[in-house]
């Protein structure tokens, strides 16, 4: 590091280096073949040409010279890669990452992703691979302890788990472990300091979740060129079919609990035969995902944050299929944002809210992220939500019924809103979406 602060060959070396050296410390049982041994071979490419007096360009382009090298090497150093025929996923990142710094010292393209036609094997640095071939769980937490006491909780966790990584120093440790055994590697950490902000995964039903949102990818829209097409997230075959009727031309299956990932939504995006397309998250999670889409194809995307279905029908009613994607987009936006939209749901585990106390089995209501009624029954969660949010400035109601509806319940809730209500116009549409007995818009 030069004196004005800015990085150069040598520092890169340095910082390459000392990565290569913290990762292997990191990790409980380093095995060679993961993106431990791209690190350790690109930081070693990198010190001797800073050795030789190499600037920032020839020093970064040492290292991902030997990075790539030592990447096709993965397979023949971890039989789990060669078996699947791929390479390491991690060294690949790693690679990524250095060819953004090149894009950043000279200005050239990145590369263009290589083409992917199975499963991509990743691991933790310990070979073991993620998924449901080993353990259950994934387990991770900041730690505060003395630094003396952290080869010990190594030790312990060596006992319940794999995948094993412990970072930091100077009291404070971010650790992370792949188990069976919960609250043993929790209490692993109590032993010796205190674990918070602890996270938990469970790896299998990530998988399976994963799995189950490729697979339900729609892929029967209409091939009809047109200018600008339509990418929605939906779940349910009430819903996937209106987004249809609304000129939808690809629908992703998706939704709460169910998060299609950027490369399910890119896949949908190339399907379209569109230049322009607009894609429609409907779920507030799902917004951050799509809006990587754009920067990952030659087709220009554009996002519309609906948060609901009811706002994504409400934006189709600005589509035009022969606009421009950004025309569209800030259409259909203005569009959405005119739906009040709501969901009644079923409380699965006991909570707080500002609403008041949540026991499991009780039936909310919501609306802008936030709790707005609990009750004791389907019908009493929705009616106390529409009275709630409704004014006399409203003039439409969509209520759309999930799987846990009954037609009994949502002809009392539209007797109700007739009664209540007498000025709103109602529409009913049979959704199908799980988890969420009915949606509502209100305009």
């Amino acid at each position: 590091m030069s004196g004005t602060g800015k990085v150069d060959g040598r520092a890169l070396a340095d910082g390459l280096a000392g990565a290569s050296a913290a990762a292997y410390t990191a990790v409980m049982r380093p095995v060679e073949g993961t993106i431990l041994t791209v690190v350790r071979e690109s930081s070693t490419a990198a010190l001797s040409s800073a050795g030789e007096g190499g600037d920032l360009l020839a020093v970064a382009e040492a290292a991902r010279i030997a990075g790539g090298d030592a990447l096709e090497r993965t397979p023949e150093l971890l039989p789990v890669l060669a078996e699947a025929g791929v390479v390491d996923a991690g060294g690949s990142g790693f690679l990524l990452l250095l060819d953004a710094l090149l894009t950043a010292v000279d200005g050239r393209a990145l590369p263009e992703p290589p083409e992917v036609s199975g499963p991509v094997a990743g691991s933790v640095g310990d070979g073991h691979p993620s998924g449901q071939d080993g353990t259950r769980y994934e387990v991770m937490y900041f730690l505060e302890a003395a630094d003396d006491d952290v080869p010990g909780f190594k030790e312990a966790w060596d006992s319940l788990g794999d995948s094993i990584v412990v970072v930091g120093g100077d009291g404070i440790w971010n650790c992370h472990v792949h188990t069976d055994d919960i609250g043993a590697a929790i209490e692993a950490g109590i032993a010796v300091g205190r674990p918070h902000r602890i996270r938990v995964t469970d790896l299998y039903e990530e998988v399976e979740e994963q799995t189950w949102v490729r697979e339900h990818i729609e892929d029967d829209g209409p091939t009809d060129p047109i200018d600008c097409a339509v990418v929605a997230v939906a779940n349910g075959d009430g819903l996937r079919q209106i987004f249809r009727s609304l000129g939808v031309r690809r629908v992703v299956v998706g939704g709460q609990s169910m998060n299609p990932s950027t490369t399910d939504l890119l896949e949908a995006v190339e399907a379209v035969p569109a230049d322009e397309v607009v894609i429609l998250p409907n779920n507030g999670n799902i917004i951050p995902v799509a809006e990587q889409v754009d920067g990952q194809t030659t087709k220009t995307v554009r996002v519309v944050p609906t948060r609901g279905v009811t706002e994504g029908f409400a934006s189709l009613l600005e589509y035009d299929p022969c606009g421009t994607a950004d025309g569209n987009a800030t259409a259909m936006a203005a569009a959405a944002s005119a739906v009040l939209a709501g969901e009644v749901t079923v409380a699965v585990r006991d909570a707080g809210s500002e609403a008041g106390a949540i026991s499991e089995g009780d039936h909310l209501g919501l609306s802008g992220g936030k709790v707005m009624v609990i009750a004791g029954s389907l019908f009493a969660a929705t009616t106390g939500l529409f009275d709630t949010v409704v004014t006399d400035e409203h003039e439409l109601v969509t209520l759309i019924e999930g799987a846990d509806a009954d037609e009994a319940t949502t002809a009392s809730i539209v007797s109700w809103l007739e009664a209540e209500h007498p000025d709103l116009e109602v529409e009913t549409h049979v959704g199908g979406q799980p988890l969420y007995p009915y949606y509502l818009g209100i305009e």
